[in-house]
């Protein structure tokens, strides 16, 4: 039977599947680390007094560009926790095909409106409310397509799952790096906006093409048939019939292992906190705190216009993928280790560590950290710790429990994990309030 398996080529729908987690990040990246084209289009010359933040330099910011980091946030994490509960319960009643397909599709739409937006003068409030829902419908879809993506790979073996993490991990690396090349490209920032969103609409295109192919591997057919046999089986009541006329016995239903999902709540709630408050702090500070922060070394140089793509999103989306990778070859501390959780609380230091550096505008705070390198060290610490200790939390969820209770575990820390990062965007106000 073994030697009837068939090998997945080229290691094509491993592939297929890191493009697919690729897609599902992206779109989101795409647009946090857009930013900087963002607030240019919601800069107000005629704007009085009132409604202007000001620095002790005279930098002039409008009300809209002040707030977007903010609003961006809550406008994401908001739809990406309510459609992944959504998800969960309704994924049975709508088709994969339209779930996924759908999605990409949409998306796509989104960052094919946007790219023509790029061409198109609007006024900053209309501007904003536009990008807003546009924000909004990304999320909402790309949390769709996450949790089919996920259900997809569950009935193929388990190192499958590896791809979807690792293209979910270089999707802000992949947007980061996007931004860096179109500057270097020497154009104006809108014009390098327009091949930024352009070249976001050619990967979401290959992720739609790669959905297409999939189905036709004959290593994705095989696993996929056999999940297909096993449904029927299960749902098939003449199965029983058929079984007990060989002489089989008849599974007692009463035989089969309870799922209680507080009972299992109560042996993972720590760790369901714990990847909830790593999340909180993360999406409290970045991207709200963190791209308001101004180089102090290099005034209308090179380094002032890449100083954010380089030093805020670049290094966050690596750092935090290398701390991610980490947990492949090291694990520690363990799964009932009081160090586990001690490590996440103290990852709040940060909070106040980022607003002491040069954030502007602010109206409160001291600058403490002024040099560059400060912020640059707080990154390095903030996104690695951050991919690290996050995956120890979800790989251990699911090991505090018994074998068949496993899957209800992952489903519960997921929804912490969205949980997080809802009360962060809502938090970043108050941490960018008190700048």
């Amino acid at each position: 039977m073994a030697s009837s398996t068939p090998r997945d080529k080229y290691s094509a729908v491993w592939l297929i599947f890191f493009m697919l987690g690729l897609g599902t990040l992206l779109p989101w990246n795409f647009f946090m680390t857009a930013t900087m084209y963002f607030t240019s289009r919601l800069k107000d010359s005629s704007v009085s007094e009132v409604g202007v933040n000001r620095t002790e330099e005279g930098d002039r910011r409008s009300h809209l560009e002040s707030k977007f980091n903010n609003v961006m946030t809550l406008c994401a994490m908001l739809p990406l926790l309510l459609f992944t509960c959504l998800n969960s319960f309704l994924h049975s009643l709508i088709p994969q095909k339209l779930r996924v397909m759908g999605s990409l599709t949409i998306i796509m739409a989104v960052f094919m409106a946007t790219a023509v937006l790029v061409k198109v003068e609007m006024e900053p409030l209309p501007f904003f409310t536009v990008t807003m829902i546009k924000i909004v419908i990304i999320n909402s879809f790309g949390a769709v397509l996450q949790g089919s993506l996920f259900g997809m790979a569950a009935v193929l073996p388990t190192s499958y799952t590896t791809p979807i993490m690792s293209g979910q991990g270089l999707a802000g690396t992949f947007a980061a790096l996007a931004m860096i090349c179109a500057i270097a490209s020497g154009s104006e920032i809108q014009e390098a906006a327009f091949g930024y969103f352009i070249t976001a609409c050619v990967v979401i295109l290959l992720s739609i093409l790669s959905y297409v192919v999939l189905p036709k591997m004959e290593f994705y057919q095989y696993y996929r048939d056999i999940d297909k046999r096993r449904d029927n089986e299960e749902e098939n009541p003449l199965n029983a019939m058929k079984k007990e006329t060989r002489g089989e016995a008849r599974p007692d239903p009463t035989s089969q292992p309870s799922i209680s999902m507080m009972k299992i709540f109560k042996k993972i709630w720590v760790l369901a906190v714990s990847v909830c408050f790593t999340f909180t702090v993360t999406i409290g500070t970045f991207p709200a705190i963190t791209a308001d922060v101004k180089t102090t070394i290099g005034h209308g140089g090179a380094w002032e216009l890449y100083f954010i793509p380089v030093s805020c999103f670049l290094l966050f989306n690596l750092c935090d993928w290398a701390g991610r990778s980490l947990t492949a070859v090291c694990m520690w501390p363990g799964k009932d280790s009081c160090v586990l959780p001690v490590s996440i609380l103290a990852r709040l230091l940060f909070v106040p560590l980022f607003m002491l550096c040069n954030v502007q505008p602010r109206s409160s705070l001291p600058v403490y950290f002024q040099h560059d390198a400060w912020f640059i060290l707080f990154m390095l610490l903030f996104a690695s710790s951050n991919g690290y200790l996050a995956s120890l939390c979800m790989c251990y969820g699911p090991k505090k429990v018994l074998k068949h209770e496993a899957e209800t575990a992952g489903a519960i820390m997921a929804f912490f994990l969205s949980l997080g990062l809802a009360l962060g965007a809502a938090l970043s106000f108050l941490f960018r309030g008190l700048v």
